[in-house]
């Protein structure tokens, strides 16, 4: 009977360690599975903020796109304003896009270059100076800045900065405009070295050059002249 109720005792706390066992796997499953849903609720939370953000990202890129397009298509007046030498009107359309977006850079360019074709030196070349702080590599600007030099007697000043132009962009005019000083110059090799650049780059250069008065000095010149004939 000792023997009977061992056995006995013994399989009622086997019985008893395995529910035990049972039971904790159990309660482990359960928190495992609680987990889980957290973590999934989580995601879930997580997932659905992120079309949020998204929506409001596109929403700014749509809109920065369009102001964007909008200052170009101003800008483009400037242009026109500008080659067709309505220097005042360029400065103004300049000045209002520069209110809308202090960084857009070739307003201040497009601004600069008209300043200096106004008798106005100094203000010109701080408006080209202001965009290339933004866009140093902004070979519009370069050309400019060589151009102004150019306009004012600063030759040394503006072959370096039509050099400078031409290391970010292959300018046309800009070899034109190196060839213009070296034919002030009376720099007959030099001249016809530049504009044979530009000529073979556009046709159309060679009609310009044959009444160009800065080539006045060279014209007579048997390459000069079998350049442009």
């Amino acid at each position: 009977m000792k023997i009977l109720s061992k056995n006995i005792k013994f399989l009622i706390l086997l019985i008893a360690f395995l529910l035990t066992i049972t039971s904790c796997k159990a309660s482990s499953k359960d928190t495992n599975k609680k987990e889980s849903t957290g973590k999934a609720v989580t995601t879930a939370d997580s997932t659905a903020s992120k079309p949020q953000e998204s929506s409001s990202e596109k929403k700014e890129a749509k809109a920065d796109n369009k102001l964007k397009a909008y200052l170009e298509t101003d800008y483009n007046k400037a242009l026109g304003a500008f080659f067709n030498g309505e220097y005042e009107n360029t400065i103004k359309i300049a000045d209002e896009i520069i209110k809308k977006d202090v960084n857009f850079y070739k307003a201040y360019n497009i601004k600069g270059i008209a300043l200096c074709f106004s008798h106005n030196f100094d203000e010109g070349m701080k408006n080209i100076d202001k965009c290339l702080s933004i866009d140093p590599n902004f070979g519009y600007g370069r050309f400019n800045k060589a151009l102004a030099y150019e306009l004012y007697g600063h030759y040394e000043e503006s072959l370096e900065w039509y050099d400078k132009a031409l290391e970010v962009e292959n300018y046309v005019w800009s070899y034109y405009g190196k060839a213009s000083i070296y034919g002030r110059r009376g720099d007959v090799e030099n001249t016809v070295k530049y504009l044979k650049i530009a000529i073979e780059m556009d046709s159309n250069v060679k009609n310009e050059a044959k009444n160009e008065k800065d080539f006045d000095n060279v014209k007579n010149s048997n390459q000069f002249k079998k350049l442009v004939n």
